[in-house]
């Protein structure tokens, strides 16, 4: 059985008409995997609620973001709502998902450490553009970031590695990581591209951060060759305990936020290229705005879990 963590709270996050981080992004995911032939081969979970845990969850949180930003969330929130930058506006709402969101990718890492097998962490709002102190392209904790701290937390978990393979660089995710030496941090992006970092000769104070930029129009033949060449070997030589994918499907074709050239069935491919590396994998969703082809990109990347 796959975990998939999941809740209809998730769609209580309201971006607003025609913002392309909506909440139908979920609900075409889920009625996909429900849809698929290995249905029955799923666990739905619901997140650990907030309640109850939001001492820790803050403790988590707080070990990537200034107090004065979850603040700022919270008190934006409270007042009904608003823009946190010109790309992420939340809800009344917005908050509470977006603590419950984190919870759901810490069960993540829980589920993968307990069972050695993927999850998968089917949430919003996303996570790997948010910095330290401020939100971006629709962001509004950093998701990866946490979960990764949050696992060296774990007995025995010395090593974590994030593979971010949505077609926008993760800024928010390497910038608190590029400091730790117990985590690596890959990234394969469209450039140029939102937000415009991600240079290749970023590389982490430890060594710990390989960026590949790919040029626009790109498709599976170039991202083959970077996960033969040089992902695989940078994530395999690190030997991480646990390994995140911060699994965005913007580099598809039909996306309408960037100008790569994959298919669905390509992030199954990517799937098998991780599995060589470790079973112990926590997959959490970031962009994605085709949502038929959304759709179809997770279920191969469950599907290739399955085999």
């Amino acid at each position: 059985m796959l975990p998939v963590i999941y809740s209809d709270d998730f769609l209580l996050h309201k971006t607003g008409m025609l913002h392309p981080e909506r909440p139908e992004r979920l609900t075409t995911i889920a009625n996909a995997l429900l849809a698929a032939p290995w249905a029955d081969r799923l666990e739905w979970q619901l997140p650990t609620p907030v309640v109850g845990r939001e001492q820790e969850l803050l403790s988590a949180i707080t070990k990537v973001h200034a107090p004065r930003y979850i603040k700022e969330v919270e008190h934006l929130a409270q007042r009904g709502g608003g823009y946190l930058d010109g790309d992420t506006p939340i809800s009344a709402e917005s908050y509470d998902v977006a603590l419950l969101a984190a919870s759901a990718w810490l069960d993540g890492v829980d589920r993968v450490l307990a069972s050695s097998e993927p999850a998968f962490v089917l949430a919003r709002p996303p996570g790997h553009h948010a910095e330290r102190d401020r939100a971006m392209g629709f962001c509004l904790f950093s998701n990866a970031a946490i979960a990764a701290i949050y696992a060296l937390e774990q007995p025995g978990i010395n090593r974590v590695a994030i593979l971010d393979w949505d077609v926008h660089h993760g800024n928010g995710t390497q910038s608190v990581v590029e400091n730790c030496r117990q985590i690596a941090y890959c990234s394969l992006h469209q450039s140029p591209c939102y937000p415009g970092t991600g240079d290749a000769d970023e590389c982490g104070a430890y060594n710990n951060v390989l960026n590949i930029p790919l040029s626009p129009g790109g498709g599976v033949a170039e991202y083959l060759k970077a996960f033969e060449s040089q992902v695989v070997p940078f994530l395999s030589k690190f030997e991480p305990d646990l390994l995140i994918v911060s699994a965005g499907y913007d580099a598809n074709a039909a996306d309408p936020l960037a100008s790569m050239s994959l298919m669905p069935s390509d992030y199954g491919t990517f799937t098998g290229y991780c599995l060589q590396i470790t079973r112990r994998i926590a997959f959490g969703l970031e962009g994605g705005y085709a949502l038929k082809e959304l759709a179809e990109s997770v279920v191969a990347t469950i599907d290739r879990c399955l085999d």
